[in-house]
């Protein structure tokens, strides 16, 4: 369910429905939270916002691409626990 606020005039269900498709065509990666749409004559601003996208940090240890340690045996533990960590000071 979009959110939809249209401020300085009126649309129908059927316009507001057209502008979440666009949405949804332009945007295929991220999902509408809401949008807030603005009518200036025959013209309407768009402002769409997106939900927040979760992310996984992935750290490169021991010659691996990892989010991590869950899968790593006990071997692979032990070198990311005896490893040296660089600072950048």
């Amino acid at each position: 369910m979009v959110n939809v606020t249209v401020k300085n005039g009126k649309l129908s269900g059927a316009e507001i429905n057209a502008y979440i498709a666009k949405g949804k065509e332009l945007y295929p990666e991220k999902v509408i939270e809401a949008m807030d749409i603005t009518v200036d004559g025959d013209y309407v601003d768009v402002d769409y916002r997106f939900s927040d996208v979760p992310f996984q940090r992935i750290r490169r240890i021991t010659g691996y691409l990892v989010g991590t340690l869950d899968r790593f045996n006990n071997a692979k533990r032990s070198e990311v626990e005896d490893r040296v960590k660089h600072s950048l000071s």
